[in-house]
């Protein structure tokens, strides 16, 4: 597959080979990425309680925790964390006919849980729309127009013949991973066909609003006062460059009683800075520092985070790690801006107005 092509639909013999694949119970393991958030558990959880409802034998496995805001997903009881239960982890995947790879398209993403996807004989079928997907899988449902992996898992359930199977479930699923991956349908990912997925999961039963709530209104005091240091004292502008950033030590998360998802979103507030094209989000946690990017316009943090800080993404939104120190990985990002200026210029629009004090 080359790795320009946008869209890579399943062809009418594939899709009867699936078909026939799934027309008797088999043992079937659903794999996502590292550090999963809405859209990897509501695809992984979706798939998997759709699958159920045919009476395969599903495991969903994810390569690490994720945050407590998802647990309350149909199904998320029966999840294996990897890293937390690795040999059973190991047995599942050595047992499986068939493995489906959700919202990630290079087996790097899965850590140490790619290398027993490699090693396995199962038929593996891969659904995903980030940029630049692997060539891995004997079947690739891949496209980056699509808003989320949920909006193509709905795409399978219909490919399949089975949107009379669609329940409340797999709605509440589905339209968790839509919502977050839309930041609440307001990216530009958002489509007229989304609307319409949309419509008929809450024919299905998802219940919209109290999906909502769980998800964005029910913050712990830490978290609300954790994103109050991150604005007050940790937010960096580089207005010459269009750019503002934050970053957090493991001892400001400490602090802050930090838990899996309490940073999530952040890096947005510094990208609805008026005049800001760039923002970027630095954390030093278990070890490691995790960058986050997201960016407006035809900036492509993909191909930044690619290029820079092993990662990659969408063109709008990418993350990636850094195997040097929180403060030396600021230094590096800062010292990349200038090769970027041209790039992130603000636009004139940007220029006038309250934005007087931004470079023409």
């Amino acid at each position: 597959m080359s790795p320009n092509q946008t869209i890579l639909q399943l062809n009418p013999k594939q899709i009867n080979e699936i078909k026939a694949l799934l027309s008797t119970p088999k043992n079937i393991v659903i794999v996502t990425h590292w550090s999963p958030d809405g859209d990897a558990m509501g695809s992984t959880l979706g798939l998997y309680n759709y699958l159920n409802k045919k009476k395969h034998n599903v495991t969903v496995i994810t390569p690490n925790d994720y945050p407590s805001f998802l647990f309350w997903l149909p199904g998320n009881k029966k999840v294996i964390n990897f890293s937390a239960k690795t040999k059973a982890a190991k047995a599942t995947v050595a047992k499986a006919n068939i493995i489906f790879c959700l919202d990630f398209n290079s087996l790097k993403r899965i850590h140490e849980l790619g290398d027993e996807v490699t090693k396995s004989k199962a038929v593996k079928c891969m659904i995903d729309h980030h940029l630049q997907p692997d060539d891995f899988a004997d079947y690739m449902l891949h496209n980056i127009k699509a808003c989320s992996t949920c909006e193509l898992i709905f795409d399978f359930i219909e490919l399949m013949g089975d949107k009379k199977l669609l329940n409340k479930d797999i709605s509440n699923c589905l339209y968790t991973g839509i919502m977050t991956d839309t930041g609440s349908f307001r990216f530009p990912s958002t489509t007229s066909k989304t609307h319409r997925i949309i419509a008929e999961l809450v024919d299905a039963g998802c219940e919209n609003a109290a999906i909502h709530n769980r998800i964005y209104d029910d913050n712990t005091e830490d978290k609300l006062r954790l994103l109050g240091f991150c604005l007050a004292e940790k937010l960096t502008i580089l207005k010459e460059y269009g750019t503002a950033f934050f970053s957090l030590r493991s001892d400001e998360l400490k602090h802050f009683n930090y838990k899996k998802g309490d940073t999530e979103g952040i890096v947005n507030y510094a990208l609805s800075i008026e005049g800001i094209r760039f923002s970027a989000f630095f954390v030093e946690r278990d070890g490691e520092i995790k960058t986050s990017f997201r960016s407006k316009g035809d900036f492509n943090v993909n191909l930044f985070a690619r290029k820079h800080f092993n990662g990659g993404g969408h063109a709008n939104a990418a993350g990636g790690m850094s195997d040097i120190s929180l403060d030396e990985t600021i230094i590096k990002f800062v010292s990349l801006l200038p090769d970027y200026k041209k790039d992130l210029s603000p636009t004139p629009k940007s220029r006038i107005g309250k934005n007087k004090g931004l470079p023409l």
